[in-house]
């Protein structure tokens, strides 16, 4: 199923850019507004990749499981930290 395409977004860009933008799109038969889409949207993914998914070795992944398994430390520190107003 196809998602409704209804939020719209303006840019602004030099011609040499829309040109270029309109050249690499016609390669994949695509229209500027499919090829920016797409663009955009491969950029974006592979940006947020290594805040949302990562890879470890057996051994890294071993203590990573072991380290989320131990029970909670309490840090006094951090309590009066928290604890403290926030800055205005």
């Amino acid at each position: 199923m196809t998602t409704a395409k209804t939020a719209r977004v303006h840019l602004r860009i030099a011609a040499e850019d829309k040109e270029l933008f309109e050249r690499a799109g016609s390669l994949h038969e695509e229209s500027l507004t499919e090829f920016l889409v797409e663009s955009g949207r491969e950029r974006a993914e592979r940006l947020l990749a290594d805040r949302t998914h990562f890879a470890l070795g057996d051994a890294d992944w071993r203590a990573f499981t072991a380290a989320l398994d131990r029970p909670a430390e309490a840090r006094p520190e951090l309590a009066r930290l928290f604890a403290r107003p926030r800055p205005e």
